[in-house]
């Protein structure tokens, strides 16, 4: 029988094989593949970084003017995976996303380097950009402005949590019969089911 076998609750399995992906990655053992679509259905995909996680869901934080948020706002369903191939192992979690409140967003970018923090003024992420040098003048200028004091969130920038629905555990197996777990969920309200699945 294999330990995933044993498994009846996703998120305190996840949150420990995440602790022991920052053992081993030599970097970001919180990066993920976040997929979104437009609201007919065009996909696309990039690798975003996991900042928080509880039993409530899975949180990052964006520009929401960027192509994922704008995408994120008009069709808020979305798919992670986290590969840690260190450890052979794979998380794939899907489920519907919201806004963080404003208190959460606000927390967090406070936490940030300051640097950051100006640099979220000055990026228009995801546009068109005439050259390097446009990014650094507009970095400049929004450091000068906020030279004395507290950089606040733009109102352009917050965080997304997704509320799970589904969320499958693979691990690598020799001669490629790998182990999958599935937990899933009709609502956040309801119970996990869990199935196994041919590798």
């Amino acid at each position: 029988m294999s330990a995933l076998d044993e498994a009846d609750d996703p998120f305190a399995l996840f949150e420990s094989w995440l602790a022991e992906a920052g053992e081993h990655e030599l970097n970001d053992p919180n990066a993920m593949a976040l997929a979104t679509a437009t609201a007919d259905g065009r996909p696309s995909i990039r690798m975003v970084l996991l900042k928080g996680f509880d039993p409530q869901g899975f949180v990052f934080y964006t520009n929401l003017e960027s192509r994922k948020g704008r995408e994120l706002l008009e069709n808020p369903h979305a798919a992670l995976c986290f590969h840690w191939k260190s450890l052979r192992r794979q998380v794939r979690v899907e489920g519907p996303m919201a806004l963080v409140p404003d208190a959460e967003a606000d927390e967090y970018f406070n936490s940030r380097p300051r640097d950051s923090r100006i640099g979220a003024w000055a990026s228009q992420q995801s546009r068109p950009m005439a050259g390097r040098f446009e990014l650094e003048k507009r970095v400049a200028q929004f450091a000068a402005k906020y030279a004395i004091g507290k950089v606040p969130r733009p109102p352009h920038w917050s965080g997304f949590r997704m509320t799970p629905t589904r969320i499958e555990f693979w691990q690598d197996r020799p001669f490629r019969l790998h182990d999958r777990i599935v937990f899933s969920r009709p609502s956040e309200e309801e119970d996990w089911s869990t199935e196994r699945l041919y590798p």
